[in-house]
């Protein structure tokens, strides 16, 4: 399976963790850990008619891929896929998967975790949410970033 790759088209959660479980198979996971991110319907108390991701594909998607060779060198994966749109999206519509695949689940959960604390504030991602006819620029969180910082602490 492409460990990673952007799409502009809508994707079902479901067929691709179906598609990477059958391409870990002969590996013989003990714990497939997957994650699904969706356009939420509503952001500071308006609703959210538009979710616009732009990117970079070439750079996008190498940063993608030295993130999963950097979660495969941390744990003992036996496999890893992200899916990531770009475009306009509605409400509801899924934004993200991400899956990992190991012999123990503290590896596949951690690594699935890392996987998306990078994609929330390193990825090259333009992120727009159009509300109420306006739109706005939007930038990770703080609870983002220290999310993301404790992967560099050492301790």
């Amino acid at each position: 399976m492409v460990p990673a790759f952007l799409t502009a088209q809508p994707f079902a959660p479901a067929a691709a963790l179906e598609a990477f479980t059958a391409s870990v198979e002969l590996a013989g996971p003990g714990a497939i850990v997957s994650f699904s991110g969706h356009v939420r319907p509503h952001a500071h108390g308006a609703p959210v008619t538009t979710l616009r991701l732009q990117a970079h594909p070439r750079l996008t998607e190498q940063g993608i891929a030295e993130a999963g060779a950097d979660a495969a060198a941390r744990w003992p994966l036996q496999g890893w896929t992200i899916t990531h749109r770009i475009g306009d999206m509605a409400p509801g519509d899924t934004i993200v998967f991400v899956a990992t695949a190991s012999a123990h689940r503290r590896a596949a959960f951690e690594a699935a975790d890392y996987l998306m604390d990078y994609l929330k504030t390193s990825a090259i991602f333009w992120k727009q949410e159009v509300r109420n006819g306006t739109s706005e620029w939007i930038e990770p969180r703080p609870e983002d970033y220290t999310d993301r910082d404790r992967w560099t602490q050492s301790g």
